[in-house]
């Protein structure tokens, strides 16, 4: 499992022209799935995320987390996290989990990481219209292969 964890000042989530999701200060959270991933390691990487100290404290040091600050957290589904693109110029997307599976897991992750925080969503292969305002920039990589 892959999650891009974006801190931002606000983020929104279009799908067919109309706003379907938004939050204010928060987590952007883009996750993927690869075909090996099961719902085992959901409460490690969601507990991670929640508890990440990536805001800044009164001594502008990052040592506050989404949890400490009660923030809200947007997820939405990007299986491309998991692109091999070592050979030629198109992407293969072997390794990402198939699209079945992947929702029965995506759907759980949220249902997982709301035990934390509030978390919205997009729609789960829903073409969709991200937009943000990346805070800092931070951006941090959770990978269950590193926990």
């Amino acid at each position: 499992m892959r999650v891009v964890v974006q801190r931002v000042k606000h983020a929104s989530v279009t799908i067919d022209g109309n706003l379907y999701n938004k939050i204010d200060n928060g987590l952007l959270l883009l996750v993927g799935f690869c075909s090996e991933d099961d719902d085992s390691m959901l409460d490690k990487v969601c507990n991670k995320i929640a508890n990440l100290r990536i805001f800044e404290d009164e001594n502008q040091k990052m040592n506050l987390s989404a949890l400490d600050l009660h923030l809200e957290i947007l997820s939405i589904s990007q299986f491309t996290l998991y692109a091999d693109v070592k050979k030629g110029r198109r992407p293969s997307f072997d390794k990402a989990m198939k699209q079945d599976e992947a929702r029965v897991l995506y759907n759980k992750f949220n249902e997982c990481m709301s035990k934390y925080l509030p978390c919205k969503t997009g729609i789960f292969q829903a073409d969709m219209k991200i937009e943000l305002l990346n805070d800092g920039p931070v951006t941090i990589i959770v990978d269950s292969e590193n926990l």
